[in-house]
C-alpha cells in the first residue's frame, strides 16, 4: 500500500518543472580598482547589458542632475536669491509673485483714462492686493491709528459682499480670487490717501480728498468689473456697492 500525505499528496503536478527554455544571464566581476583606487568597480553582463546600466550610469550621474560636488559662491548666492538654477524658475514666479504684472495694473489704476483690457485678470494673484493693505494699515499705524482689525474686517466683508452680487449681476459669474485682485488693486489710491491722512485729520481738506480717492477707486473697479464680465450696461449697479466698499476705507484713514 502506497503511504502518502493526506493534506499534501505526492503528485507528479506538483514537483514537476519545465526547464525547456531557461537562460540565466552570467555576470563578470570587474573588481580592478574597486577599493584600491585608480580604477571604478562595474558589472558587466552578458550582452553588454550591465555594463551600461552600471558603468555608463554611474559615469554619467553627476551629469544627469548637474551637480559638480563642490559649494561656490555663485551656488550659495543662487540658493539664497531669487535667482534660482538654470533648470529651475525663479522663486518669485513659484510664489505666484510678478513684479510686472503689478505694476501694469497699478498703472491701469492710478491712470483713469487709460483703456482696460479685458484679460488684465487673466492672472489673478493676490501678491499685489496684500502688500497694497499691508501698506494701507502701515500707513494708519504711523499716523498712530491701529486699524489692522478693521482694514481686514472690512476687506473680507466686502469682498464676499462684491463676491454675491457680481454673480448674481453676471452671466459668467467670477470667482473669489479674481473679485479679491481687483478689489485689492482699486485699493491703490486709498494707500495714497492713508500716505497723507496724519496732515488731513480733521481738515476740509481731508475730506474733498477723501472724496476724491473714493470716487478714483470706484470709477476703476468698476471698469475693470464691467471689462470682465462683458456688463458695461450694469456699470452704475456695480459702482454702487463698490463705493460703499471704498466709503468705510475712507472712513479709517481720515477719522
Amino acid at each position: 500500500m502506497q503511504q502518502g500525505n493526506i493534506l499534501f499528496p505526492s503528485t507528479d503536478s506538483y514537483y514537476t518543472t519545465t526547464s525547456n527554455d531557461l537562460q540565466f544571464q552570467s555576470f563578470t566581476y570587474d573588481t580592478k580598482g574597486a577599493y584600491g583606487g585608480g580604477g571604478s568597480s562595474n558589472y558587466a553582463g552578458a550582452g553588454g547589458v550591465g555594463g551600461v546600466g552600471y558603468g555608463q550610469g554611474a559615469a554619467t550621474g553627476g551629469q544627469a542632475y548637474g551637480h559638480t560636488g563642490g559649494v561656490t559662491w555663485s551656488s550659495i548666492r543662487d540658493a539664497f536669491t531669487t535667482a534660482g538654477f538654470g533648470d529651475e524658475p525663479p522663486l518669485l514666479e513659484e510664489l505666484g509673485i510678478n513684479f510686472g504684472h503689478i505694476k501694469t495694473k497699478g498703472i491701469t489704476v492710478l491712470n483713469p483714462l487709460r483703456p482696460v483690457d479685458k484679460h488684465i485678470m487673466d492672472d489673478t494673484d493676490l501678491a499685489g492686493p496684500l502688500l497694497f493693505c499691508l501698506a494701507f494699515g502701515g500707513f494708519l499705524l504711523l499716523s498712530g491709528k491701529v486699524h489692522f482689525g478693521y482694514v481686514y474686517g472690512v476687506a473680507m466683508l466686502g469682498w464676499f459682499s462684491m463676491w454675491g452680487i457680481l454673480n448674481l449681476m453676471s452671466e459668467t459669474g467670477i470667482d473669489g480670487y479674481r473679485t479679491a485682485s481687483v478689489l485689492g488693486y482699486c485699493l491703490l489710491p486709498m494707500v495714497l490717501l492713508s500716505m497723507i491722512s496724519a496732515l488731513l485729520s480733521g481738515h476740509v481738506a481731508g475730506l474733498i480728498l477723501s472724496a476724491l480717492s473714493v470716487l478714483w477707486c470706484t470709477h476703476s473697479a468698476s471698469l475693470m468689473f464691467v471689462t470682465v464680465l462683458s456688463m458695461s450696461e450694469q456699470r452704475l449697479l456695480v459702482a454702487y456697492p463698490v463705493g460703499l466698499l471704498y466709503s468705510a476705507f475712507a472712513l479709517l484713514a481720515v477719522f
